[in-house]
Order: structure tokens, then C-alpha cells, then sequence
């Protein structure tokens, strides 16, 4: 019965994820970047005034809603995950290094889509019961297109409901786990045989945690990922920064290899991987995973932002994009190729490689430390897809069912630090590209009324600064 179930995902998987999904992908990219000028070249400056401008600033937001800071950083702790550290490295070691300049080319069109998707989110977002506010997908298909689309959103939220325990919750454990143990073992502090026995520990732990944190709502999420989030990406890039100026002389070969891989993959990686469309789609999709630029699930937590400029919220999606994929993403590769490390081209690789990469530098010592860092990201993960599963189960059935949603959310965490996870991983994996179908054909046929408000807002911000 598993197999049979693991052989029609693999089909499925390699359909959704393959070229149809690229091309989709990039295609709506292409258009709303066209659309718009492209926005995300021409207003990136002022994209960093907006966002960085707010880090410091010590509004409180109104209830029902959280800072737009907040807010940005409740949607980068569900994009800044295990896959800034696992997934660069499949995507190295299946595509060559040429696979970063694609991802680079994805993030770039990436940046305009997550600026629709938000601009979106917030424009046809509501208020609950609660008095919270509510948007994403499931509400821009309901309240921007007719109501013969409602369908739709109820497809999009049911498919958000089942990735979360996968890719949000279990899998997001499971490398926790892996992380915790392995750095536990290497100093001798726990034996093999203890080891069921601590991953039992670390899933409790985390279910409680987690249980504390979503049952507090929206407030008392943002409030942790405001601290944590800026806190691990600070402690990551430090720790990359440090791997690449003590290679310092091998940053000129690695740029050319990335550039040049690109294109001719097999003068790079020895034949071992010489397609470039392989090049490309690895490239792609990771980068589309890391940052999840037309998934729309981060417009999610946008949604929940105290602001009634929906332009100006989509602005901080154009900084969470450049934040997750041209920031952490390449400073993972370039910890891989900088540090020397055998990267064994066409076989598949995980968050080991990386590891490796700061290990061949730092020494063993630093495992301890990319355990933290790998546990950071992981669980900051775990709240941002709690939060969007809270938001779809509340659209599909009501607000009644989100607090029972979120024990079984919390409880999947001890399970998630137990078993193999593989077929869940690759299940989660599929929903999570079928997701991209509903979002991209609201994104697509609402681009018309994104492009209006952009126009609207610059020429009354134009207008005020003329009054001023």
C-alpha cells in the first residue's frame, strides 16, 4: 500500500514541480514584472527604506493585527528554513553550481510575484470573529474575484491544511532532531542506545513550546518571531561571513564556476551533471521553495499587518525574497564551494554538505553551533506554517476549530521527532506545489488591479510630498 501510495506521489511530484510548474511560475513572474515596470529593480531602494526604516520603530500595532515588521518577520520564519541550508545543497549537487545563478534569476521574478501576493493579501483581507484580520489566497480568490471562484479558495485552503503538518511541522522536527542528536554523539554526552529516548524529550519540548506560542494568538506570534528571526539570520550570516573571508581567495573561482555552470554545466562539475535545463530547474525550484514566491502563503502573515497601505506592505514581500534568497540562499552556497568540500555532482545531498562546509573551516567545534542554527530556523518554521494553518482551517470551517487544529499541530511535533519521514516529506512536498495553481491564477487575473493601486499610491505620495 505505501509503495503503491509513494509511486503515485513520485508521478505527481515530478508533474507539479517540473516544467508545467516553472513555467507558470515564471511566467506570472515574467508578467506582473513586465506589468509593473519592474517594480522590484525600480523601487528596491526604496523597498530597504520601508523596511529596514520600520526594524527600529516602537509602534505598537492596533488589536486584532501586529507590526508590519512583525508581520514580515512571522512570513520570513516560515521561508527562512531548513531548505536555506538542505535545499541549496540538493540544489549544488544535482545542478551544479551553475543551479545558484537560476535560483538568483527566480528570486529576482520571485520578488515581484511576493509583492502581488501581498499588495492582494492586504487589499481583500477581513476581520474575524476575533477581531483579528485575515487574508492570503483563499481571501483575495474570494473577495477579488467573482463567486463563481470560491471554489478555488476552498481548494487552495484545503491543500494548506494538509502540507502544514508535513512541511511545516514534522519534517521541520525530524531535522531538529537530527541536528540535536548529531551534535550530542559527537561530544559523547548521550550513547546510540539513549538516543530514542532524547528524541522523545526534544518532540515533547517542542509540542509544548509550540502549543504556548500559536495559542496565543497572532500578537504572541509575531512577538516571538520579531526576536527570533532577526536573531538567527544575524547568527547565520556572521557564521557564513567568517567561512567565506577565510577562503577569500577562492570567492573569484566560485563566482566564475556559478556563472559559468550556468551555462555549461559539464565544464564545471566533470560531465557529472550536463544539462542545462537540469542546471535551471534545480535552481529554480529550490529557489521557489526557500522563498515561496507563488505559493502565496506568506501573504498569509501579511495579511495580519497593522497598515492600510497595501502597496507599501508589498514591499516588505520584495525584502523577504531578497532577504531568504539573494541573502541566506547564497551565502550557503557560497560556504559549500568556498570551503573545499567534495561535493559528490549528480547525487543528492542535504544539510550535511552545508555542515561539512562550515565544519572543513571552523573544525567539529562549530557543529555545535549549526545545531542552534539549524534548530532556529527549523522551529521558526513550525510557527509560520502553524500560523497559516490556523487561516486556512478557519476559512474552510470556522474559528471553532483552531484551537483543536492547534493540539494536533502541537502533538504532530512528537511524532515528527520519531519517525521516518521520507514519504510524509515527499506528500507535503506535492501538496505544497498544487497550492501554487490556485494562488497563480488569482495572482494573474487581479494583476490588472495591482498595477492600478501601485499607480495610485506613488502619485499620492507624489502629490503629499508636492504639498509639503
Amino acid at each position: 500500500m505505501l509503495s503503491a501510495i509513494e509511486q503515485i506521489n513520485d508521478v505527481l511530484n515530478g508533474f507539479i514541480w517540473g516544467v508545467p510548474a516553472m513555467v507558470c511560475i515564471i511566467g506570472v513572474g515574467l508578467y506582473m514584472s513586465f506589468r509593473t515596470g519592474f517594480i522590484q529593480i525600480r523601487k528596491f531602494t526604496y523597498a530597504l527604506k520601508v523596511t529596514l526604516g520600520r526594524m527600529f520603530s516602537k509602534t505598537e500595532a492596533k488589536q486584532g493585527s501586529i507590526t508590519p515588521f512583525q508581520a514580515v518577520c512571522t512570513a520570513l520564519a516560515a521561508t527562512i528554513g531548513t531548505g536555506n541550508i538542505a535545499g541549496v545543497a540538493g540544489a549544488i549537487a544535482l545542478g551544479g553550481p551553475g543551479a545558484i545563478f537560476w535560483m538568483w534569476c527566480s528570486a529576482l521574478l520571485g520578488m515581484c510575484t511576493k509583492f502581488t501576493e501581498v499588495t492582494l493579501a492586504v487589499r481583500y483581507r477581513e476581520k474575524n470573529k476575533a477581531g483579528e484580520y485575515v487574508g492570503g489566497p483563499m481571501y483575495y480568490i474570494k473577495n477579488g474575484l467573482s463567486k463563481k471562484w470560491g471554489w478555488l479558495a476552498i481548494v487552495y485552503s484545503i491543500l494548506g491544511i494538509f502540507t502544514v503538518f508535513g512541511t511545516g511541522n514534522a519534517t521541520q522536527v525530524n531535522t531538529i532532531t537530527a541536528a540535536i542528536n548529531q551534535a550530542l554523539t559527537n561530544y559523547g554526552v548521550v550513547s546510540e542506545a539513549q538516543l530514542p529516548g532524547v528524541k522523545i524529550a526534544i518532540g515533547v519540548i517542542i509540542a509544548v513550546l509550540v502549543a504556548l506560542i500559536l495559542i496565543g494568538g497572532v500578537k504572541r506570534i509575531g512577538n516571538v518571531t520579531e526576536k527570533l528571526v532577526p536573531f538567527m539570520a544575524l547568527f547565520y550570516v556572521l557564521l557564513s561571513l567568517g567561512v567565506i573571508f577565510m577562503n577569500l581567495e577562492r570567492v573569484p573561482g566560485v563566482f566564475a564556476s556559478i556563472i559559468e555552470g550556468a551555462f555549461s554545466p559539464s565544464a564545471v562539475t566533470g560531465g557529472m551533471v550536463g544539462s542545462i535545463f537540469l542546471s535551471l530547474k534545480k535552481g529554480v525550484s529550490r529557489g521557489i521553495f526557500s522563498n515561496e514566491a507563488g505559493l502565496g502563503t506568506g501573504s498569509i502573515a501579511h495579511a495580519c499587518a497593522d497598515t492600510d497601505q497595501p502597496v507599501k506592505q508589498g514591499f516588505f514581500g520584495v525584502f523577504e525574497v531578497f532577504a531568504d534568497t539573494i541573502v541566506v540562499c547564497t551565502l550557503t552556497a557560497l560556504v559549500i564551494l568556498c570551503s573545499g568540500v567534495t561535493v559528490n555532482y549528480g547525487s543528492a545531498a542535504g544539510a550535511e554538505l552545508t555542515i561539512s562546509g562550515f565544519t572543513s573551516t571552523y573544525g567539529n567545534w562549530v557543529s555545535i553551533f549549526t545545531a542552534v542554527a539549524m534548530c532556529c530556523f527549523a522551529f521558526s518554521t513550525i510557527l509560520g506554517w502553524g500560523l497559516y494553518g490556523m487561516r486556512c482551517v478557519e476559512y474552510v470551517f470556522s474559528s471553532k476549530f483552531t484551537k483543536p487544529f492547534l493540539v494536533i499541530y502541537s502533538l504532530v511535533a512528537i511524532a515528527g521527532a520519531t519517525m521516518d519521514l521520507g514519504l510524509i516529506w515527499n506528500i507535503s512536498d506535492t501538496c505544497n506545489g498544487f497550492m501554487v495553481i490556485p494562488n497563480l491564477i488569482a495572482v494573474f487575473l487581479l494583476g490588472g488591479k495591482v498595477v492600478r493601486m501601485v499607480k495610485e499610491f506613488f502619485g499620492s505620495e507624489a502629490a503629499d510630498k508636492a504639498e509639503a
